[in-house]
């Protein structure tokens, strides 16, 4: 919520240049901005703007909206059902995308203090973030949440902007060329920061040079510019462009030419002294990390203290307070049943409201707790922002509050009835019961003094070292990448199934409803019933039904796939069994077997198959499908196609002759790409959703989704002669120094991969396997790495592909995957 004045219908009309139709609403002040159906917060003084891209249409979620009270909407697409909203408003306009733009642009021009622009290829979050941390004492500082820095996100960060604010800092992010144009005008930044260049996003781009001259083009206007010469692609383009020869450049690095001067780092204890030379004068700088990107961060932040004319000594005790940003939410195995939510490292309203959003697409858990702490260096009065906090929580869900602070409790009457207040984080665990928490999803949200990672630990259920980290947000990039392959009127069924490829059950399920996927598929009717069980709604293919099983999931709606008369007779006794209703049939999908010979009808079955369904008219077909036997292998394209071809003329068959409407699918996440003309009305999304690339031409465009990791138990010098393992399988031949890590063949390493069959990451180098595999523990050849117990050790990820794993063993990345022992605990984040 924000405090524009008088920003009425009529006047967004005008500044958006739209037609308005229906004035009802002439007098509501707009002051929230809403563009997912699913975040409505509080509908009063809100504009929903319908917008449209490849992969969803705002305008589907008018009526929705309407119904919850909001009236206000701005479109780009008229029909004349909206005549039936007779208390909405609608502005039309051309692009809604670039209407909001506009709105955040024209609002950008009512203020005239600072304004810090960032871009880079990384970094820019954690620069905006500690440059908030450094300066909040002294202004009161709007910036971009989290790292909204997209078309959409910068619009709606500088929407933030309000009288009481007198610094902002917003980042700005772009992936295609021409796109910072637009993000120009909307923050028209007057101090610019150029983080780096590198390789992000850079598969649009021609080269580097390229790119940077693009991220350049949102210091157009500056008036100063810092940025650091240990990147010659940028300093050259700064130094020979016409563009800023008239604003002032302060570049930082090792050249004599440098504003600031970096003479020497030295990193010991947890810590790095960075020496350097400003205005003939020797200067340092302690900061608590000692990794090069923190180090880089700081001094683009230790430059712009430096400008405003800090004094050393302030800037040296700021820094040193200095604290680690959270890039991502984590969602683990709590206590007692419980799912935990961590997000515990910075605390502001703006992302206790994504936070929020990220627990409500966790359906697993009707109860939801939130913990959080004071809300600390708002720029508001407490009871402003409490009322504020308060509004969210309360709309939000939330079935229990405990919070933890000497504000909040203040404020409690603000609150829902389910709540408890303490002063600290060790009042909290000396006091509160932990063994109250069952079953519940808990969200921590706590500003980082509070340090909620002892609320973390107790919390967490406890297990080994070795985890599976699952990027949601890569999940629904690949969803997405997908989607824009297929025609908008194609459904999607994504695969489920083998605990989702060993990423998880209800959590990869729960993300997928939240993101509108049309159908799940799992291979066994108890995988169905556990979804269902954790709130799933979504329509369910059962490809592997039992058959004593169909009488489950008629109970629990799952929808069985016939493959055969024994499967068609065994639903039929069990429809019988449960007195179905002709008004609601039991849904089905009829499996073809086009060639690939494994379960389906075959050609002469159909017209009996057509007989027996339409004589039960508590049976629908719901859809049709087959399976490509070769659809990755260019060198068996015309079999596919045959395939293609029977598939077609046996489902047009069986769909003639009913008088309903039935899909009908054949394609998966190979097929998807390379037969897009045999799309039907859906496709099956599996392999591919989970970042494995099914064919040549995906491959760098999928992200990965997992990373499978542990960490260091124990390092050995070992002598030459001695050996290593069980069987004595490796001698050494020379001194060696191994590390042994707790994963073994009971996680899912197997047992070929011994005696340095494959090579796992730690700290950017590849360790070999030594030894033979252990059931619970391996051995790693760390001989000349910098290692200690303790490091972490990636055994696939995106620095460690997993085909390489897959290659090893001679299999595919699909057993890989499925193999992963349910006793590594899942990490789902959300960056």
């Amino acid at each position: 919520m924000t405090d524009q004045d008088n920003l009425r219908i009529e006047k967004l009309s005008e500044l958006l240049n739209g037609k308005l139709i229906n004035t009802n609403n002439r007098n509501i002040v707009i002051k929230d901005i809403l563009i997912d159906s699913r975040k409505l917060i509080c509908p009063d003084n809100c504009v929903f703007f319908a917008l449209s891209s490849t992969y969803n249409d705002g305008h589907k979620y008018i009526n929705e909206l309407y119904e919850k009270g909001v009236k206000c909407f701005v479109i780009s697409k008229f029909h004349a059902q909206l005549n039936e909203l007779n208390n909405a408003s609608f502005i039309i306009v051309n692009d809604t995308i670039k209407a909001l733009q506009t709105l955040g642009k024209q609002h950008r021009r009512k203020f005239n203090f600072p304004i810090i622009g960032i871009t880079g290829s990384n970094g820019k979050t954690i620069v905006k973030e500690w440059l908030f941390q450094l300066l909040h004492y002294d202004y009161n500082i709007v910036r971009s949440p989290k790292s909204y820095n997209s078309q959409i996100g910068v619009p709606l960060s500088v929407w933030q902007i309000t009288k009481k604010n007198n610094l902002g800092i917003f980042e700005a992010g772009i992936s295609e060329p021409n796109e910072m144009d637009s993000l120009q005008e909307i923050i028209n930044p007057d101090i610019g920061i150029f983080t780096n260049i590198g390789e992000a996003h850079g598969e649009n781009f021609i080269n580097k040079i390229q790119k940077a001259k693009e991220k350049l083009k949102l210091f157009a206007s500056v008036k100063t510019l810092i940025f650091s010469s240990n990147y010659p692609d940028i300093s050259q383009i700064i130094t020979e462009s016409e563009t800023f020869k008239s604003i002032d450049l302060f570049s930082w690095g090792k050249e004599n030419s440098d504003n600031l001067i970096i003479t020497d780092i030295i990193t010991y204890n947890g810590s790095s002294l960075i020496c350097a030379s400003y205005n003939d004068e020797l200067i340092n700088l302690r900061i608590p990390f000692v990794d090069d990107a923190s180090i880089e961060n700081a001094i683009h932040c230790w430059a712009y203290l430096l400008i405003l004319n800090y004094p050393q000594m302030t800037i040296q005790k700021r820094f040193l307070n200095l604290t680690s940003i959270a890039m991502r939410m984590e969602l683990k195995e709590g206590i007692n049943g419980c799912s935990l939510i961590n997000d515990s490292y910075n605390s502001d309203v703006r992302s206790l409201n994504i936070a929020l959003d990220f627990m409500n697409q966790q359906n697993h858990h009707k109860e939801k707790t939130l913990i959080i702490s004071d809300i600390l260096q708002s720029g508001k009065d407490n009871l402003e922002l409490y009322q504020e906090v308060s509004r969210i929580v309360n709309s939000k869900g939330v079935t229990k509050l405990i919070g933890i602070g000497n504000s909040i409790g203040k404020y409690a009457e603000l609150f829902s009835k389910n709540k408890v207040f303490y002063t600290s984080t060790k009042e909290f665990l000396e006091h509160h019961p932990i063994n109250s928490f069952h079953n519940e999803t808990i969200l921590l949200k706590g500003a980082r003094t509070f340090e909620f990672e002892q609320i973390t630990k107790t919390l967490q259920q406890k297990s080994h070292e070795t985890v599976l980290e699952i990027n949601m947000d890569s999940i629904i990039n690949n969803l997405n990448i997908y989607r824009n392959r297929v025609k908008s009127s194609t459904m999607i069924m994504a695969m489920v199934k083998a605990f989702s490829y060993g990423s998880g059950s209800f959590e990869i399920a729960n993300l997928l409803q939240y993101h509108n996927i049309d159908y799940l598929a799992v291979a066994y009717v108890d995988e169905g019933v556990e979804l269902r069980k954790a709130g799933i709604r979504t329509p369910i293919m059962v490809m592997n039904p039992e058959i004593n099983s169909f009488g489950t999931m008629i109970i629990h709606r799952l929808e069985p796939e016939i493959y055969s008369f024994r499967t068609l007779s065994m639903l039929e006794i069990a429809i019988e069994n449960s007195n179905i209703s002709e008004n609601t049939p039991v849904k089905i999908h009829l499996k073809i077997d086009t060639g690939m010979h494994r379960l389906g009808f075959v050609n002469n079955e159909i017209q009996e198959l057509i007989a027996r369904i339409k004589y039960n008219k508590s049976i629908q077909i719901q859809s049709i499908f087959s399976h490509l036997a070769a659809s990755d292998d260019p060198q068996l394209d015309s079999f596919s196609n045959q395939q293609i071809e029977s598939f077609s003329k046996l489902s047009k068959e069986i769909r003639d002759a009913f008088p309903y409407s039935i899909s009908r699918h054949i394609l998966n996440s190979a097929g998807i790409t390379r037969f897009p003309k045999a799309q039907f009305e859906m496709v099956r999304l599996g392999i591919g959703l989970y970042g494995i690339a099914p064919e040549k031409n995906m491959e760098g465009i999928l992200e990965q989704v997992g990373t499978l990791k542990t960490s260091i138990s124990q390092i050995k010098d070992i002598s030459i002669n001695e050996s290593v393992g069980y069987g004595r399988a490796h001698v050494l031949n020379e001194n060696k120094k191994i590390a042994i890590i707790p994963i073994g063949y009971a996680d899912g390493i197997s047992r070929k991969l011994g005696n340095g069959k494959i090579s796992f990451l730690i700290n950017g180098k590849l360790a070999k396997t030594i030894g033979n595999i252990c059931m619970d523990m391996l051995m790693l050849d760390v001989t000349g790495i910098n290692a200690k117990e303790g490091d972490p050790v990636i055994i696939f990820g995106k620095e460690n592909p997993i085909i390489k794993l897959a290659n090893a063993q001679n299999t595919i990345p699909y057993e890989i995957l499925t193999s992963i022992s349910r006793r590594v605990k899942r990490i789902y984040f959300h960056e």
